[in-house]
């Protein structure tokens, strides 16, 4: 599934976004998960920095 994403991402316009891989900690019970995102380039540091 993300081999066809990311595919896809690499015609046309696609070039300006990029898979954004997060690791975030969950506030309920304190384990972590990873939150993956599509976002355009010059939003990913003001992503990551959330």
């Amino acid at each position: 599934m993300a081999k066809k994403a990311v595919a896809s991402m690499q015609k046309g316009e696609g070039r300006s976004y990029a898979k954004v891989i997060k690791m975030v900690k969950s506030p309920k019970t304190g384990a972590y998960y990873f939150d993956e995102k599509i976002v355009h380039n010059d939003d990913v540091k003001a992503y990551l920095a959330k």
